[in-house]
């Protein structure tokens, strides 16, 4: 965290989020978020949610797993909603209980970006819950055929382009260290998709971008 504060810091278009990954839930406490979230660059809380792809493969501690996931994105969720700012979101194998919990606990009231979309289908509907839908390098992969199947269903006011640097790396850079600079062909393969023009991709996913966060920033 210190690292992404000094960068935040010393380029102006840099921002940073403030949350613990579902990996790293032992390590969770509120008091640190709370120490860095009043930071003038700090514009999200996350990433945060749920990942069921590398539980325990005892069944107690699979089961304690699942349970202490919950209870800190449950946390993460609260705490967004005390100080105001969106979510980022990760969810792998746990589609429908991160569905839940974000419905349940009225994640709607700051809202947010499902990070690195998964493409299933039944997350759509978190559309109409103030929730933006990430799509970054996989979109270009030869075996995203269910991310390129349910692109168009995704709303395209709540269509976002990101890099999950240094992984996901785009095609033809598949393998090597991704950075920003890639997210144009992230922008064409949507383009070619939607049927798009790549300006126009650029226009309306960074006006998304602006809509999400810059109330929550005025230096945006």
């Amino acid at each position: 965290m210190p690292q992404a504060i000094k960068l935040s810091e010393k380029y102006d278009e840099i921002y940073f989020a403030l949350g613990i990954h579902p990996y790293d839930i032992e390590q969770y406490d509120e008091k640190i978020l709370e120490k860095y979230i009043s930071h003038s660059k700090c514009i999200a809380v996350g990433e945060c949610g749920l990942d069921y792809f590398r539980l325990p493969k005892n069944e107690n501690e699979k089961i304690k797993n699942i349970q202490k996931q919950k209870e800190v994105f449950i946390s993460q969720i609260n705490f967004a909603k005390k100080v105001k700012k969106p979510l980022i979101i990760h969810i792998r194998e746990a589609s429908m209980d991160a569905k839940k919990i974000l419905e349940d606990y009225e994640a709607k009231e700051v809202g947010g970006v499902l990070h690195c979309y998964n493409a299933d289908e039944n997350l759509l509907s978190l559309s109409n819950h103030n929730f933006y839908f990430g799509i970054g390098g996989v979109v270009t992969f030869k075996n995203a055929k269910k991310l390129l199947a349910v692109l168009n269903k995704i709303p395209k006011d709540k269509l976002l382009i990101e890099t999950d640097a240094p992984y996901l790396t785009p095609h033809p850079f598949r393998g090597k260290r991704n950075e920003p600079l890639y997210t144009k062909y992230i922008v064409e393969k949507i383009s070619q998709i939607l049927n798009l023009d790549s300006n126009e991709i650029e226009s309306l996913t960074s006006k998304n971008a602006y809509k999400l966060f810059k109330q929550f920033s005025t230096k945006i």
